[in-house]
């Protein structure tokens, strides 16, 4: 468990580094990064394992009353889009509605089904996830795991939407071993442990309400900053 508070994601990205070393040397090592906060952290990850360094893009997706909060994500992988759902926050968003339907509020909010709100707001993600893919793969071959040790790293565990999304849609390219990784995470990430083969989060806290909490600094991360990360001209 971490004593203090990182002083950003490259500090972050360091302290969790050590904590994968043991995989240090082994053959087709790939540390890959979700953008956009994790590929920072994956950076520093890769140059202590002196493994090469890729990006899946993922998506959150949040609902109009709190589109901060992950009621899902999507993960574009070889030219198919892996969609996951948070099922607690949408049936807590659907039993929100009731009352407003029942005193008759006519927002737009209040007529919305909670599956219907989810597929619009993907829909609209959507768009946003293919445009980071070009982005982020031009001009490099698609990505392929298969048979590979990938380790899959983002800034911090929240609900854990978008690193759910990027292991299933990694497992489908049958890759020899898939570790999630991560410098914190918001309570008990158990259920990852279900998704991947060895799961390495240095900071697990219930304490812990939001990933910016485990930062000292937690400014945004650009596109221009991958882009140079990823070694893209």
């Amino acid at each position: 468990m971490a004593s203090r508070r990182y002083r950003d994601r490259q500090d972050a990205g360091r302290t969790l580094g050590l904590e994968l070393a043991p995989y240090f040397g082994t053959p087709g090592l790939l540390v890959i990064g979700l953008p956009r906060g994790g590929v920072p952290v994956a950076a520093a990850v890769a140059r202590l394992l002196r493994a090469p360094l890729d990006a899946v893009a993922v998506r959150k997706v949040g609902l109009p009353p709190q589109p901060e909060l992950a009621a899902g994500a999507l993960a574009w992988l070889a030219g198919t889009i892996t969609t996951v759902r948070n099922e607690p926050v949408l049936l807590e968003w659907q039993r929100s509605l009731a009352p407003l339907r029942h005193s008759g509020d006519s927002s737009p909010d209040a007529h919305l089904d909670a599956d219907e709100a989810f597929d619009a707001a993907a829909a609209v993600e959507q768009l946003e996830l293919i445009r980071r893919d070009k982005l982020y793969r031009m001009g490099r071959a698609p990505l392929d795991v298969g048979g590979r040790t990938v380790i899959v790293v983002d800034d911090g565990l929240a609900t854990g939407s978008t690193m759910r999304a990027a292991l299933l849609a990694l497992r489908r390219q049958d890759p020899a071993r898939l570790v999630a990784a991560a410098p914190a995470s918001c309570g008990d990430p158990g259920w990852l442990t279900a998704l991947a083969d060895d799961v390495v989060i240095p900071w697990q806290s219930g304490a812990l309400t939001a990933v910016g909490q485990a930062y000292e600094h937690f400014d945004q991360t650009t596109d221009a900053e991958i882009r140079q990360l990823l070694d893209i001209p």
